[in-house]
């Protein structure tokens, strides 16, 4: 089994930026000619016009950043600048754990309503529930702020106190608690048992998802006997990527050899080729990978591993389609720079830039009647400026993200349990390893 690789990641533009990049301490490069230095004096001159002259005087440093970031998302969507602050922020949601209080929330009625606190973390300590409404942080109104910006305001330095007001279902009057920031760690893969099939959700590619991955395996073989199992569901649905490094262990933690994913970059002399090698933590169950317009990069690098390799069966619609790669390049103080530097390819050679993984059984996700005509079909191929992929059609790729709340409701996990127990066949279920399609040479 891989247990480590590069430290790369990859992701998608999903509603907020996911990562998608590799850390590197410094690219060489050539230097520009006497024309582009020319140009760069333009860019100086009209600078200090609008310095200057501006109607109103204009914050110098955001004119910078501003002309930064124009210059690269002239590029594609996925290459951009970070500020300081920004780059902290990617480095945190990589490491999957934060100073903070513990609660996965949403946005409701202009409060903060808290979908669940999580176990043993301050905020679940401290009393807050399931269904409780953060009106005020720290004596502020929530009303009129973000979501992002509620979360961020929740979020600080670990032993830091902050206090929240709540309003709860029959309480007569607000909650006041006081609750202290603490590390909470951001589960990465949660799994349940269904009867005999072991689920397997895998959130994000943080540093934290092949090692949950790995604890989330041993619980469901401690509780199904090995002879009642009848294999594992992989659900990579709504995953808008991560770490490559990770993706690289997941698929690797269910493949006993073969290429996992290469990246190919501007030079021939760029290619990196990763390989699984022995050792199938399923103990070569059957598995059945869920995708769908939400599952991007990382989870895509990981359902085309499985799927080339034939070693599982790929169930649900068209995942996003983001085939490249990011390099993250630091700038010291000053942030640090995303650049796209490569596009990967699945094991049989195929990069899924622009046209994302076609599944083996096609399964759609009906749309409840509240959100019929109001979820619109986006993908990689949609992103405007994106690079086009060598297989791009006008078909494109992505299709709707949605998976139902209640797994009665979920037509789709119901269909790959459905064909783990043998009520339902099909001739791409199982899958035959010997069958496996690879460019690796």
């Amino acid at each position: 089994m891989i247990r480590r690789a590069s430290l790369v990641l990859v992701g998608a533009l999903m509603g907020a930026t996911a990562m998608s990049v590799i850390y590197s301490a410094g690219v060489p490069a050539e230097a520009a000619g006497a024309s582009t230095y020319k140009e760069l004096s333009v860019f100086g001159d009209v600078f200090e016009r609008v310095r200057a002259q501006y109607v109103t005087p204009p914050a110098e440093d955001k004119l910078i950043e501003n002309a930064i970031n124009g210059m690269l998302s002239s590029l594609d969507p996925h290459s951009s600048y970070m500020n300081a602050k920004d780059a902290a922020d990617m480095q945190t949601q990589t490491r999957g754990e934060f100073g903070g209080l513990g609660i996965e929330v949403t946005m409701e009625d202009e409060l903060v309503k808290v979908i669940t606190p999580i176990d043993d973390t301050p905020a679940a300590k401290a009393g807050v529930l399931a269904g409780d409404y953060i009106s005020e942080i720290d004596g502020q109104s929530v009303r009129g702020l973000k979501l992002e910006d509620a979360v961020e305001k929740m979020r600080g330095p670990v032993n830091t106190p902050i206090k929240l007001t709540l309003i709860r279902k029959g309480a007569d009057k607000p909650i006041e608690l006081t609750v202290v920031r603490d590390v909470v760690a951001v589960q990465a893969v949660k799994s349940r048992v269904e009867d005999d099939v072991g689920y397997l959700r895998v959130i994000s590619f943080t540093e934290k998802t092949y090692p949950d991955l790995e604890k989330a395996i041993e619980k469901i073989k401690k509780t199904v006997p090995a002879d009642k199992l009848k294999g594992y569901v992989l659900d990579l649905r709504l995953n808008p990527g991560g770490l490559l490094d990770q993706a690289i262990q997941v698929s690797d933690a269910l493949l006993q050899r073969g290429e996992v994913v290469s990246t190919r970059g501007r030079n021939a002399d760029e290619t990196r080729r990763w390989n699984a090698g022995p050792g199938d933590l399923t103990d070569g169950k059957p598995v059945i990978v869920l995708i769908n317009g939400g599952s991007a990069s990382a989870s895509e690098i990981v359902a085309g591993a499985l799927q080339d390799l034939r070693r599982a069966t790929v169930l649900g619609t068209r995942s996003f389609g983001k085939g490249s790669v990011q390099t993250i390049i630091p700038l010291g103080e000053n942030g640090a720079l995303r650049l796209t530097t490569a596009l990967y390819y699945t094991p049989s050679g195929r990069s899924i830039q622009g046209t994302g993984i076609t599944p083996d059984i096609k399964v759609e996700e009906p749309l409840p009647d509240d959100l019929k005509g109001k979820m619109v079909t986006e993908g990689e191929s949609s992103l405007r400026g994106h690079i086009k992929g060598q297989s791009e059609t006008d078909e494109g790729s992505g299709s709707v993200a949605y998976v139902p709340p209640d797994p009665k409701d979920d037509v789709q996990l119901n269909y790959a349990l459905d064909l783990l127990r043998g009520k339902k066949t099909d001739p791409s279920f199982p899958p035959n390893p010997d069958k496996a399609v690879s460019s690796a040479k």
